[in-house]
């Protein structure tokens, strides 16, 4: 089986893979002081909480937006699985052109969600991932990656109203029956929310615009249904994109 691991500023997403099947998929914190020991028990429980305890892992993909948390992990592969990890990054085949001014400062994550995108939905595309980050990639007809936009993230957005006005409290994130908040509970989900989906389908219209073309989009990102099902200029959202994307570079790139 592959285990694939999506690193994240905030969770590290893991996923099983049987084959081409996503079996099995979990959340745990993205903390920088873990170490390989930890990291190890902490999947060895998750394996056995689901009655995974005889699995026999063949290959680990990870991809990180968390430098400091690669040397832990890889040690965590090799300790505990005997196994030399993938590492998405600089040399790893994608049969993607990166056409960006430094092809190698494109995060991690970003090049894997273009991948499934393509090997998925087609081109041209833009994915939309809600992360941390919000970020944009676009991808044209030729299956090349162009570049794409980064914005500060629903949460980081949500905390730093929080934080910066003395009157606000933290909210839950659910979508408001109407887009006119009675209340300042419901105004702020009201901002937040609909703000971002204009967010969504101002800057897909200007790429549209900019390029002249019509792109299939697709959302992904812990927050991404919140903000994108209800947009009509949405085609997928697909929680799990990065996993499957991680699939699909072990794949590629596997002895």
């Amino acid at each position: 089986m592959l285990l694939a691991l999506d690193v994240g500023n905030t969770n590290i997403v893991i996923g099983l893979f049987q084959g081409e099947k996503l079996v099995h998929n979990w959340r745990i914190s993205t903390t920088r002081s873990r170490t390989e020991d930890e990291y190890g028990i902490i999947l060895k429980n998750l394996f056995i909480h689901n009655g995974l305890e005889d699995i026999v892992i063949d290959g680990i993909i990870i991809s990180s937006v968390v430098p400091p948390v690669m040397p832990a992990l890889q040690k965590m592969a090799k300790k505990y699985f005997n196994i030399e990890p993938i590492i998405v990054g600089p040399g790893i085949k994608t049969s993607m052109p990166i056409k960006t001014e430094n092809p190698r400062e494109v995060g991690a994550d970003r090049i894997v969600n273009a991948v499934a995108t393509i090997h998925k939905y087609g081109t041209p595309a833009i994915v939309v991932d809600y992360g941390t980050a919000t970020t944009f990639c676009v991808i044209n007809r030729k299956g090349e990656y162009l570049g794409g936009c980064i914005a500060p993230g629903i949460g980081i957005s949500t905390e730093a109203l929080f934080e910066r006005a003395a009157k606000l409290p933290r909210i839950e994130l659910t979508k408001p029956e109407s887009i006119i908040g009675k209340n300042t509970i419901t105004s702020m989900q009201s901002g937040i929310i609909y703000g971002y989906m204009g967010q969504l389908e101002g800057l897909i219209r200007r790429i549209s615009q900019e390029t002249n073309e019509k792109y299939i989009v697709v959302v992904t990102g812990g927050l991404g249904k919140l903000v994108a099902d209800q947009s009509p200029l949405v085609d997928y959202i697909d929680p799990y994109l990065t996993l499957e994307g991680l699939r699909i570079l072990y794949e590629k790139n596997k002895k």
